[in-house]
């Protein structure tokens, strides 16, 4: 008896001794101070780069919570590449690691597929095959990355980004008959596609005239007759960047016209005040003074007139 209740007394001073010293360890954990905790890869490349973080962080690019932005995909690895880590690791400065998308030294394809991971589809399908990819046009060309604004999106100031290149276009653009694109009202992007497009022109649509009818819905038709200029290409007789001709035309009438109706029988005659009814014809507004559905008719009333396109 006497041996068994030593036993016990020898087992419970060795439980409350290793209660003590699991408390004791406890105590002296809780006195040691907390590790850093670790720094994501973002804080790194903000403590060298606050300017370019901070306008990030204001993009859509910075949007924690949208599944699809760098933020949620690395951060600024995940546009600059792995090669950021050893940048920061090295301290920094320029050629250690990080992707430079603004080095003149990386080429254009290597700086589009950046882009291109995440943009891909969509409007930019034919990219590859598009003008300005042939001629080595970067993302970064066009559009700010680095900013809550971007001016290329924002279709009041869009068409100085296109200016920049299309000089003839911005001349155009200020003539007196022209699209409402210096208001804002149209932009560049509603007539072309500048990621590439299967059409002429890099069109937006299928053809010329399929882009001009989406406004234009009355120059449509169907037409019982339609003339043949229109049913080709409205570009042949406007100009939709600008002219100094009413209504878009390349040139007053009646020499637009006498472009493809040869100057026989009164398409050749001056214009008079008191003259013949013949020489009456180029008065004024010229030829659409009697040719007023010159886009096409539906009179089939009068055989002559649809012919003609008068009313």
């Amino acid at each position: 008896m006497r041996q068994s209740a030593g036993r016990r007394s020898t087992t419970a001073w060795a439980a409350l001794a290793i209660v003590l010293l699991t408390f004791a360890v406890t105590l002296d954990a809780l006195a040691q101070p907390a590790p850093p905790a670790k720094e994501s890869a973002e804080q790194v490349c903000k403590a060298c780069h606050e300017p370019y973080f901070a306008t990030y962080a204001a993009s859509k690019h910075g949007t924690k919570t949208d599944q699809r932005a760098p933020a949620t995909r690395g951060g600024c690895i995940a546009c600059h590449g792995e090669g950021s880590l050893e940048h920061a690791a090295k301290g920094g400065g320029k050629g250690t690691g990080a992707l430079n998308l603004s080095s003149k030294t990386v080429s254009p394809q290597t700086k589009n597929d950046v882009c291109l991971a995440c943009h891909k589809g969509g409007k930019r399908v034919h990219w590859t095959t598009g003008t300005h990819a042939a001629r080595d046009v970067t993302c970064s060309s066009c559009h700010t990355v680095h900013t809550n604004h971007d001016p290329t999106r924002d279709k009041l100031t869009q068409s100085e980004t296109c200016f920049k290149c299309h000089k003839e276009q911005r001349v155009q653009i200020n003539r007196t008959y022209r699209h409402p694109i210096r208001e804002g009202l149209v932009a560049c992007s509603d007539c072309h596609n500048p990621h590439g497009s299967a059409s002429p022109k890099m069109m937006v649509r299928d053809n010329v005239n399929d882009t001009c009818y989406a406004c234009h819905m009355d120059k449509r038709g169907p037409f019982v007759r339609t003339h043949q200029p229109v049913q080709e290409d409205c570009s042949i007789c406007h100009n939709p960047h600008g002219t100094t001709n009413p209504n878009l035309l390349k040139a007053r009438q009646p020499f637009l016209c006498q472009q493809c109706h040869e100057p026989t029988s009164h398409r050749g005659n001056f214009a008079t005040l008191s003259g013949t009814s013949t020489g009456a014809n180029t008065l004024a507004r010229g030829c659409a003074n009697c040719h007023t559905n010159i886009h096409g008719s539906n009179n089939p009333a009068n055989i002559s007139n649809e012919r003609t396109f008068r009313r």
